[in-house]
């Protein structure tokens, strides 16, 4: 569940007690309008936080990748590399045991990790730029 949901969740059940109130039309539009703003306001912030987190973490693969050794450099690559062997091993029936759950959900976020890092070192800087955008124009 990511954070943009929950608050969806937290800001629906107060917008429902606004079109709940025995108030005029007027009210309640200018309540809802405030409360949207504090929704984006809100939505804003946690796209900021998670911009901040994916740069963080490419910046320590792109650390790794410019290390001067050779495993500082590779060991991500070699373990995934590794888990996606022994996931094709098991979709063939040709290891003698059935992979964990665990050992999924790690190949998983692994190769999403590098996906996501992949998009989002081409994304984030458009979406940083849009809401610069929207700052400088205040």
């Amino acid at each position: 569940m990511g954070f943009l949901s929950i608050l969806g969740d937290i800001i629906k059940p107060v917008t429902q007690l606004v079109d709940d109130l025995h108030t005029s039309g007027e009210e309640k539009s200018t309540l809802r309008n405030e409360l949207t703003k504090i929704e984006n306001a809100m939505a804003e912030k946690i796209l900021e936080y998670e911009s901040k987190m994916v740069e963080m973490q490419s910046n320590i693969i792109m650390s790794e990748a410019k290390g001067e050794s050779w495993i500082q450099r590779s060991w991500r690559p070699i373990t995934m590399l590794t888990f996606l062997a022994l996931a094709v091993f098991d979709s063939f029936g040709w290891l003698p045991n059935k992979l964990a759950p665990e050992a999924w959900t790690l190949l998983q976020l692994g190769l999403g990790g590098y996906v996501i890092g992949r998009s989002a070192e081409k994304i984030v800087p458009a979406i940083a730029a849009q809401f610069g955008q929207k700052g400088d124009s205040k």
